[in-house]
């Protein structure tokens, strides 16, 4: 992998993750080294069973979120702050003393809308990662900035979902 670009999975639709992970277990069979991060997420799945059997995968995940950020009160809005712009600053340091081939931010795009992750540190983060890096990112609404950035732009769209009828996250298929 010589040229790496930045992808973008977006939109209102199932399957940014899911798309994300394809991404991930074809550069893992490939022999690339994966640095998959999980911003606003920290629910056992399955996805991330699977990928712990890879050794050149490391899964890094938010500790503590419980709820969608508009359930959240002002205490735990600010503690989740705390921990997203956390797990992004070991994200960077991992990405500088692993030097992996490709990073996937799992919805970092909601993380910097709602300024739970500093959207100008990702920025920088984009302007300055090596030139072999690959990078993706993954939530529904990506700010015009890294839409400006991306060479790919993938919108997925929901037309009709189960959870519109009251179906939940089912193991092995959401979660």
């Amino acid at each position: 992998m010589d040229t790496g670009l930045i992808h973008i999975y977006c939109g209102d639709g199932k399957g940014k993750t899911t798309a994300a992970l394809g991404l991930t277990i074809r550069c893992a069979g490939q022999g690339g080294h994966i640095l998959f991060a999980q911003f606003l997420k920290s629910r056992p799945t399955g996805e991330l069973s699977a990928l712990q059997r890879f050794d050149t995968i490391t899964v890094l995940r938010s500790k503590g979120v419980e709820k969608f950020t508009f359930q959240m009160t002002p205490d735990e809005l600010a503690a989740t702050k705390t921990e997203q712009t956390a797990l992004f600053d070991t994200v960077m340091k991992t990405c500088r003393q692993n030097r992996p081939d490709m990073v996937v931010l799992d919805e970092i795009l909601p993380a910097c809308t709602l300024g739970l992750v500093d959207e100008q540190a990702v920025l920088a983060f984009l302007d300055s990662k090596a030139a072999t890096l690959e990078v993706v990112m993954t939530g529904r609404t990506p700010p015009a900035s890294f839409l400006s950035r991306a060479d790919y732009v993938s919108e997925i769209c929901k037309r009709k979902h189960p959870f519109d009828r009251g179906i939940g996250a089912r193991i092995g298929i959401e979660e």
